[in-house]
């Protein structure tokens, strides 16, 4: 057995098969092609019975099977491919090993593996990239005109640093191929939740409306709502599921379409929650859960409202001049049945501001690790209470940026504002 680094034991012949090896190797970035090119060049310059090659794992650090093929170029099964003893000791030494007496070596302990196939000659080098291990390619042979010379390991140490490039790049091609596929597919995602969002806000005389809709990523579990019950009245929804990613939009989608439904049939604010609570329970098996708040605003200021474990509402009351928040209520969506929610009555005045908001506003953090809170927000309203839905929105947006001072925000923010002119 020799462990020496690569010398000058090639061959003009080994040169040039180095040369065409490498065109075959790289003539593919596809990692599975690639590899088939690999391991097929590999067999054919070493003129071996086997041959195998294996990567490291990125999550474990330990050594995968890639490709085993026998002479004929048939699949070889994991346990039959090859001597774990000297593929353990390149893993070791990082360098190529040669045995062309792996039976009786004095030098190595013949594993089942040799002893089982009267294994005579083997040749196995380390795949590098960058001083980094990617992998190994191993050969063997039991034929007894089947030696190996030092030149052909060399030459495998040549293959192997080139399949090692070979594969890497193929593997990091395939990884930006999937990782551009996911990212066209999440903006399309994306663009399918902006869609579900309402285009028209609601027209009744006496009520301004403003929302906004602020994703921490790629999808939110935040949403808002609002549309004509009739021409008399029009509900709002602000909802925020537990999760974030893909499956918070979809549950999303889900809640949302449920809340549209029954409250378009005529179901009262209660009834509309909890038919979408009963339905969340009967079929969701995911354990997420959404808290919502709703309300329904009619002609001449009455509204009735219901919160089902949301962040309660900041109104402001023109007549006294103070902000203060609504009372807590309900539990979450999809949480518990028999949800014990309760309708609150409340006749607005003309002047007066209804603030719905999710926890990634108030959550908002600044470099300090210090919270928006609820006191800035009710000072941010109270700041601009003259003015209209669309401007005390962009106010509350800007003071909790200008809060932040550039902190990534970790959570989705969705805000809707009701101002009430009579």
């Amino acid at each position: 057995m020799t462990a020496e680094p690569l010398s000058t034991n090639l061959t003009p012949e080994h040169l040039k098969t180095l040369y065409h090896i490498s065109m075959t190797m790289n003539s593919s970035l596809e990692f599975d092609e690639a590899l088939e090119n690999v391991i097929e060049a590999t067999m054919k310059a070493t003129k071996a019975e086997r041959g195998v090659l294996m990567g490291v794992d990125d999550q474990s650090g330990e050594l995968r099977l890639l490709a085993a093929r026998g002479v004929t170029g048939e699949k070889l099964a994991e346990e039959d491919a090859y001597s774990t003893t000297i593929v353990n000791q390149v893993v070791a030494t990082r360098q190529a090993l040669l045995t062309n007496n792996a039976m009786f070596d004095t030098r190595i302990t013949p594993g089942q593996s040799i002893i089982m196939r009267g294994l005579r000659a083997i040749l196995c080098a380390p795949m590098m990239v960058q001083d980094r291990l990617v992998g190994v390619v191993y050969v063997d042979t039991s034929m007894r005109t089947g030696n190996f010379t030092e030149s052909d390991r060399d030459l495998l140490t040549a293959i192997a640093n080139q399949a090692g490039i070979t594969l890497e790049n193929a593997r990091l091609y395939g990884v930006a191929v999937e990782k551009g596929r996911l990212e066209h597919e999440l903006q399309l995602a994306r663009e399918i939740q902006q869609g579900l969002l309402p285009r028209r806000k609601p027209h009744l005389a006496g009520y301004q409306v403003q929302a906004t809709w602020k994703s921490a990523r790629e999808m939110a579990g935040d949403f808002y709502d609002y549309f004509m019950l009739n021409e008399e009245s029009f509900g709002v929804v602000i909802a925020d599921v537990s999760d974030k990613g893909a499956p918070s939009a979809l549950f999303m989608a889900v809640a949302r379409s449920m809340i549209r439904s029954h409250a378009y049939a005529g179901l009262s604010p209660r009834e509309t929650l909890a038919q979408t609570n009963d339905l969340i329970l009967d079929d969701a098996e995911s354990g997420m859960f959404v808290t919502v708040y709703h309300s329904v605003f009619y002609a001449g200021g009455q509204s009735t409202h219901i919160n089902a474990g949301h962040n309660p509402p900041l109104i402001y009351r023109a007549s006294t001049g103070e902000a203060t928040y609504m009372s807590r209520g309900g539990r979450a969506i999809g949480w518990f049945p028999e949800n014990p929610l309760r309708e609150v009555e409340l006749q607005l005045d003309p002047g007066d501001i209804l603030i719905y908001y999710t926890d990634g506003l108030t959550d908002a953090e600044n470099p300090m690790g210090e919270n928006f809170g609820e006191e800035r927000l009710a000072q941010s309203v109270l700041e601009v209470v003259e003015r209209t839905a669309g401007d005390i929105l962009d106010h509350i947006i800007q003071s909790v940026e200008i809060f932040a001072e550039g902190v990534t925000p970790f959570d989705d923010l969705t805000l809707l504002v009701v101002r009430y002119t009579g």
